[in-house]
């Protein structure tokens, strides 16, 4: 299949004129490679003219018969949606053979959180007298204070820090910007990790004005964040599965069960939409139960 000047047609698109993140271009990219391995697997080659909404639909049936969630299937039908309406952009087809397809309905998931009790218990079993002890106690205040995703935290710079005023600069996903205000405890921590343990360290040409650093000098990695949270659950003995986005969950929710606005909350977690923040509405259970004991006369 000749598709190969369009795919590279297409990733510029997304780096140039949706300025999205190496991470978003590489999925969708993956997602017309999943296409092309199909039309391989049955011996079709077809030109990207010729591609029809019936070969979309077996495509579609091919990856549910491989065991992937609804979720998945899901984002790469998204991911073929956007490549052929950039190749109608281009004038490449005359036909979407995507138009009429429509992605698996999903069950909206209520995402998984920790109580302010837990998330203080992570942050005690963290041992500061370790050289990396301040750094983590500022990673774990600054991801549940500020409800960053974790690449958010690991790209945040020195000069991004508004210490005065109480903000951070957060570059978010598709390189957008927004501030987000910053607690008295988080500052703290971040001032003594940078004034009194960063400033030790041999920083890596290139990773300067990153805040948080490995103990190589570079750029703390994703990966780390994940492993860092993982064994201070482990320390403390909690059964639930946790991750970093699991404080940004968090922060969500105790904004919201707390009162907060809505709008608010969403320009503080940089949502696009203000449906996927809608999601933090949940009500915790226990005080359902406890309105429910207290008021109803079958209760």
């Amino acid at each position: 299949m000749l598709w190969r000047s369009y795919i590279r047609g297409f990733k510029a698109y997304l780096q140039l004129e949706r300025s999205l993140s190496s991470h978003s271009v590489n999925a969708y990219l993956n997602d017309i490679e999943k296409l092309s391995q199909y039309f391989e697997s049955i011996n079709a080659s077809p030109q990207l003219t010729e591609v029809k909404t019936d070969q979309i639909k077996s495509f579609i049936s091919w990856i549910s018969s491989l065991g992937m969630e609804a979720s998945t299937q899901a984002r790469i039908i998204s991911g073929l949606k956007a490549f052929f309406s950039y190749l109608m952009i281009e004038n490449v087809i005359l036909n979407d053979p995507m138009a009429l397809i429509e992605a698996p309905r999903l069950t909206r998931k209520l995402p998984d959180t920790i109580n302010i009790h837990e998330i203080n218990e992570l942050i005690a079993a963290i041992d500061a007298s370790k050289p990396e002890g301040m750094r983590n106690k500022a990673i774990i205040e600054v991801l549940y204070g500020c409800g960053l995703r974790v690449s958010e935290l690991t790209d945040l710079k020195i000069s991004n820090l508004y210490p005065q005023l109480e903000f951070i600069k957060v570059v978010g996903k598709g390189n957008k910007e927004r501030l987000v205000p910053i607690g008295g405890i988080a500052l703290n921590l971040l001032s003594i990790y940078i004034n009194e343990v960063r400033v030790h360290a041999n920083i890596k040409k290139g990773n300067e004005d990153y805040i948080f650093l490995n103990r190589f000098g570079a750029k703390l990695s994703r990966i780390s964040i994940f492993n860092l949270i993982k064994s201070l659950a482990e320390t403390i003995g909690l059964k639930k599965t946790i991750s970093p986005h699991t404080l940004r969950h968090s922060f969500a929710t105790h904004l919201i069960e707390g009162g907060a606005d809505l709008r608010a909350v969403q320009e503080m977690l940089g949502h696009s939409s203000i449906t996927t923040t809608e999601i933090y509405t949940h009500i915790d259970r226990d005080y359902l139960r406890e309105v429910i004991t207290q008021f109803h006369p079958r209760s």
